[in-house]
Formats: structure tokens, sequence, C-alpha cells
């Protein structure tokens, strides 16, 4: 079996090297071409993804980059793993699976296979995907060529997360493209979730992301009417999560960050009104967890006025520049946000992170581009009037924090049970 692959970073790279250990063929395409290049090299620019994994596929011949989408015209399937995001007006934009519709369907042959990856609104595979591999191409969906949609599950920094053992949901165009898209996906993939259609699995993508995202604002909202009770909001959740049926953790942060949970819920808000209806709900999770980065700024301004210290002129560390622990995925990080806010304010900033040595040209922070994680040692780290504990890395080692800093911000209970001067940690 011979599969595309379009997009290889956090999603497609890993879906690549798994359909590679199930013995079939896997070209990778993307557009850019130091990505294409350190690949076929057999080198990996993702931190939970090995160089001797992508060594040893491209070494026995099951997996290749390129940039030539022409090659399509050898495979028989194309799944497409490329980047949703929203615009400036907070609005869907999926010019990039529209622009990859383009690029492929001069190249279909009949019978294809074309699945889509990337989370979006219900109706964009057998929509806006459909009409432009139906234009370019001149073949008919669920006639000359098959169509389907089958959402990622990638979770980046769990050890415990392997692409084979995720079960894979799927909705096709039409029963006979379900049917070729579990026998694609079957090949690699141990458990199989067919649905009756691909909206049905475009919508289901979207209500684990927004699952998430409303439980996560809850614990939010509620971290900050504890606080104004004198309660520890992290006690509770340790207490409530004994309780065997009926409940689930979740835990406060400083913000939302990643490519799913911070995006997707606008998705569905932003296409429901194009029914008449209105996510009440979705919007409200989206206005408490964005004013989090605010409220962190705020209880550090109460930190720093505990010393006598003003934020104008302070030096301010974020440690942590990664959405989440453990991954070098700097994508929607809300320690951006942080970094904006505190330099608004006048305070000097800079950032910690093992994983992110140097900040990447991005779109929405491009005036952090080029700079670098400063260094981890006292002498350093005593400099600065305040640490603010963004993304809680196992790798930094906190004992020494407590004793290099003289106050921590804390928005991730990391110091909890570890010993530390009165005064020197708040929680945020």
């Amino acid at each position: 079996m011979k599969i595309a692959v379009v997009g290889l970073g956090y999603v497609g790279l890993p879906l690549s090297l798994q359909f590679a250990r199930s013995g079939a063929t896997v070209l990778g395409l993307d557009v850019d071409r130091t990505k294409v290049e350190l690949l076929n090299s057999g080198r990996s620019y993702i931190k939970h993804i090995t160089s001797e994994d992508i060594a040893r596929a491209v070494k026995a011949g099951t997996f290749s980059a390129s940039t030539d989408f022409k090659r399509i015209k050898k495979v028989e399937a194309v799944i497409i793993c490329v980047p949703t995001p929203l615009n400036k007006n907070r609005e869907p934009d999926i010019s990039f699976i529209v622009e990859t519709g383009k690029s492929i369907a001069p190249h279909m042959s009949k019978g294809t296979l074309v699945v889509l990856e990337s989370t979006t609104y219900p109706g964009t595979t057998d929509g806006e995907l459909r009409e432009v591999l139906e234009a370019g191409s001149g073949m008919k969906a669920g006639v000359d060529f098959h169509l389907a949609f089958s959402p990622e599950r990638e979770d980046p920094g769990n050890a415990q997360s392997k692409v084979a053992a995720i079960p894979k949901v799927i909705g096709g165009y039409t029963p006979a493209c379900l049917e070729r898209a579990k026998s694609v996906y079957g090949r690699a993939i141990k458990n199989l979730v067919p649905v009756s259609s691909c909206r049905a699995a475009e919508a289901t993508k979207l209500l684990e992301n927004i699952f998430r995202s409303v439980n996560i604002a809850l614990v939010n909202e509620l971290k900050l009417v504890y606080g104004a009770m004198g309660i520890d909001v992290w006690e509770v959740i340790q207490a409530a999560k004994t309780k065997p049926f009926g409940y689930m953790p979740f835990y406060p942060g400083p913000g939302l960050g990643g490519h799913c949970i911070p995006i997707d819920p606008f998705y569905l808000t932003w296409k429901a009104r194009e029914f008449g209806q209105h996510t009440r709900f979705i919007e409200l999770a989206g206005e408490v967890n964005t004013a989090m980065p605010e409220h962190v700024v705020n209880r550090t301004v109460e930190a720093l006025n505990a010393q006598k210290k003003s934020v104008n002129g302070s030096r301010v560390l974020l440690l942590g520049l990664a959405y989440k622990p453990n991954v070098d995925d700097d994508r929607e990080s809300p320690t951006y946000e942080l970094m904006d806010l505190f330099k608004r304010r006048g305070a000097e900033v800079a950032y910690y992170d093992p994983y992110v040595p140097a900040i990447r040209m991005t779109r929405e922070h491009p005036h952090w581009a080029g700079t670098r994680s400063t260094k981890w040692d006292r002498k350093t780290i005593a400099k600065f009037d305040v640490v603010v504990i963004a993304t809680n890395h196992q790798s930094v080692n906190y004992l020494e924090l407590a004793q290099w800093a003289s106050c921590i911000v804390d928005t991730r209970n990391q110091m909890a049970g570890l010993k530390t001067k009165a005064g020197q940690v708040w929680k945020a």
C-alpha cells in the first residue's frame, strides 16, 4: 500500500511513521523544504519523535519526504494533516485545506482515497474540500474517488499515547468511502470507530475539545471564586477526584494553549450561526479562559507590591514557553500572551524553557522571534524580581528554583509540598 501524508507536523509525522511501521510505503509531503531535507536525512525536529525512528523508516524505504505533489499520482490514499487556525477576527481559516485540495486534485488517480484529519467545522469535508477536489480532478466524489474524515487524536508529551492504540473515528462521504477508509486505517490502527458521515466525524472532534475547554473554564472560574474565599482550589480538586464515579479532574492554569482547545470551539460557534444557533455556553467558556493571563499578571503585580516593587521596571521570568509540560510545542501558548502583557506594563521580560531554546517565527507573535531562553543557574535566576511558572516541565529542578528565586508566582501548583520561604510563593 502506498500512502501520501500531507503536512509533516505534530499530527502528520507520527501518523506517517505508524503507517511505515505497518508495512505501507509512505510519501510525506510538505511545503517546507527544510523539514523535508531534515526528514530525508533521518533527523527529527519534534522532541517526542526520535531521529532513530525516522532514520529507520528512511533506511527501510518505507518513508520519504518531498515537496513534489505530482508524486500523488503513484499513491492509493492521501491523508491531509494541515493547520486550521483562526484569522485575526477569530473566524475559521480553512485556506490550508482548500489550497492542499487544489494541489493534490490534478494528480489524483481514479479510486484514490482522500482523508482529511485537520480539525474543522462540520461540512468542510463534503463541502469545500469535495468541491475543490472535484473541480481540480474532473472526477466525482463517491463515484470516481473516495472521500472521508478522520479526526486526529495526538497527545504530545504523553508517553502512553501511541498512534496505533488510539481508537480512530472515521466518517465516509458514502458507505463505500467509509469501507475504503477503514481498509486503509485498519492496516495501522487497532481499533476503528466508524460513524455515519463525514459531518458526524467532524462534530466528534469538536465535542472532544469543547468538552475540555468548558471544563477547564469551570475550574479556572472556581479558582477565582475559591481564592476570594481563602480556599485552595488545588486541594479541592485533589479531594474531589477521590470520588470513583460522576467526576473527572480538570486543572486550572494561566490560559489555554495548543492548536486544539483554544481554537476548535470557535469553529463550531462560527458554523452554528449559519443555522441560527447561539453557542452561549462555549462562548462563555472562551471568555473565562481568555481572561486567565490577565489574572496571572494581576496576581504577579500583587506579589511584587508585597516586596515594595512596581511591575514597571521589574525583571520578570516566564518559566515554560511550551503550551503543556514536557513538549517543545509552543503553538497558542498562553506564555506569549503573558509576555506581551508584562511588556506592556513596562516589565523586562525573559523566558526559560529547556525544550524551546529559541523562539521561532510565528504568525501570532513575530515580535518575539529570535528571543532565546535564559540560562538556568543561581546567578541568572536570582537577578529576576519574580518567576512565573507558566508550564511545569518535569525536567526543571523546582528545589533549585525555591533556593534561587526571591518571588515565585505558581499557576500550576508545582511548588506545593516543597520547602519554600514565607511569602515566597504566590498561587495564581
